[in-house]
């Protein structure tokens, strides 16, 4: 028996390879097929089913290829109504891998057709459950993300008490837990860093399997605090539940050296300027009108956050050699219009003699100097709402990146603005969106607020409240 995690940090995705007796199954894969196909390949092993816990909205499971591609027999649990083959196993049913075989619990809340798989041994011992986004380590999954419009909020949390209570705190403490996510998913509150854990441990540590928890206690507990899901999560759901186009076409694609004028032509006729360059890059010289959302930070998910319409055409400034990894990494939220990428990068368009534009960057030391000489100046912290409470600088607006698109009319264009967030990623974000939207006056501070508690700046700790 094998059973490995495979962990993706920038997505906080983990997916599953399972193999028995030459019978291999996959949890929940990414949407590139390549390292599960490389993988069984190398093990000489067939890969037999592709299991998904649920419609996943973070990101778009790769389980339409890998099926296409192995003949593996897609699998979701009950309440599964897919547009594509799949087989709905029935709650409770066993399935035969090798010589282990797979328990199917269905275990709604997260999702209605939220499914976890009990592993059993050849003794039929519960060796491990993968459970998917129905209970994390020290968190669940929220419950607030269904497609059917007829479910409450309310109503799926208490059907995750249920879940929980009546499918897997029963299991022996014994049994491994896998789930698909860790700490840095927008899929829970309050995960985790450590990826799978014991039931017994999670049974003494989360929160949410407090042996003498009422219902609805549970369901006030689960719901408080949680912020809107990003826009995409409803649309990568769905294409999860339909079907979508087979990556290796995305690829080839997005794959396509574009010269300088052919760059020009295609943002002239409105194709998104993606630059994912290290912000220091973009901070120094770019494109004029161009968003930077660097490869080097949680790329795939501010995209999904920012960029509204999965169907814009995207044109590529990327560092040489990762023009690959960035259309993958596209596609895995559903961004599957990447028309190409501009050859020789930055570098070209300089050369060319085209218009650039910087983004003036101090160090906290510097704005320390600069709020000295003036009290007065507006700073934009770029932190989500409870990094905002929990410490921030006196004065300061909290502007979540998060929800800059619905918030532009709480700033103004002629004004001066520094900029800033934890350690300097989302601040060049936000700096280059409204850089694109005629703001001149943009200020980012290097190092985020990191930088600036090391100075002496007066910090305040509240409720974020106001704009500016």
């Amino acid at each position: 028996m094998k059973i490995e995690q495979i962990y993706t940090g920038c997505l906080a995705e983990a997916a599953y390879y399972i193999e028995s007796e030459g019978e291999a199954a996959i949890i929940d894969p990414l949407r590139e097929s390549a390292p599960y196909l490389e993988k069984a390949k190398q093990r000489g092993a067939t890969i037999k089913y592709i299991f998904e816990t649920h419609f996943h909205a973070d990101f778009v499971s790769g389980h339409v290829d890998l099926a296409q591609k192995t003949g593996a027999q897609i699998v979701f649990g009950p309440q599964a109504d897919t547009e594509y083959a799949s087989y709905q196993a029935q709650d409770g049913e066993l399935l035969t891998l090798g010589k282990l075989r797979i328990r199917v619990l269905h275990t709604p809340g997260h999702t209605p057709e939220s499914t976890c798989y009990l592993l059993l041994d050849e003794e039929e011992q519960a060796q491990a459950i993968f459970t998917g986004d129905t209970l994390f380590i020290g968190d669940v999954g929220r419950p607030d993300l269904a497609i059917r419009s007829d479910l409450s909020k309310e109503d799926l949390a208490g059907m995750l008490y249920d879940s929980l209570r009546s499918k897997i705190m029963p299991l022996p403490d014994s049994v491994t837990v896998y789930p698909a996510h860790g700490a840095g998913s927008a899929c829970g509150k309050n995960m985790s860093k450590e990826t799978y854990s014991s039931l017994g441990h999670q049974k003494v540590t989360n929160y949410a399997l407090r042996a003498d928890m009422k219902k609805e206690e549970f369901i006030q507990e689960v719901l408080e605090g949680i912020l809107p899901p990003p826009q995409y999560f409803a649309k990568n759901a769905l294409m999860n539940k339909q079907g979508y186009a087979d990556f290796d076409t995305v690829l080839s694609k997005g794959k396509r050296p574009l010269s300088v004028a052919a760059l020009e032509a295609a943002a002239d006729s409105g194709a998104l300027v993606l630059d994912v360059r290290p912000a220091a890059d973009f901070v120094q010289g770019h494109i004029p009108n161009s968003i930077f959302i660097g490869l080097d930070g949680s790329f795939a998910p501010w995209v999904g956050a920012l960029i509204k319409d999965l169907h814009q055409a995207i044109v590529l400034v990327a560092p040489k050699e990762r023009e690959e990894e960035a259309i993958t990494r596209l596609s895995r939220v559903g961004y599957d219009h990447t028309i190409g990428f501009l050859e020789g990068g930055f570098a070209a368009w300089s050369s060319a003699g085209k218009a650039t534009e910087e983004l003036r960057s101090i160090t906290a030391m510097a704005l320390e100097e600069i709020q000295r000489q003036d009290g007065n100046i507006r700073i934009l912290d770029a932190r989500k709402p409870g990094e905002f409470a929990r410490q921030h600088l006196s004065g300061a607006t909290n502007l979540p990146l998060d929800f800059i698109n619905e918030r532009m009319d709480d700033i103004h264009a002629d004004a001066t603005y520094y900029i800033h967030c934890a350690g300097g990623y989302r601040s060049v974000i936000m700096a280059s969106i409204l850089q694109s939207r005629g703001f001149k006056h943009l200020v980012d501070v290097q190092g985020g607020f990191n930088a600036i508690k090391g100075t002496q700046i007066a910090l305040s700790e509240a409720s974020c409240t106001g704009t500016s």
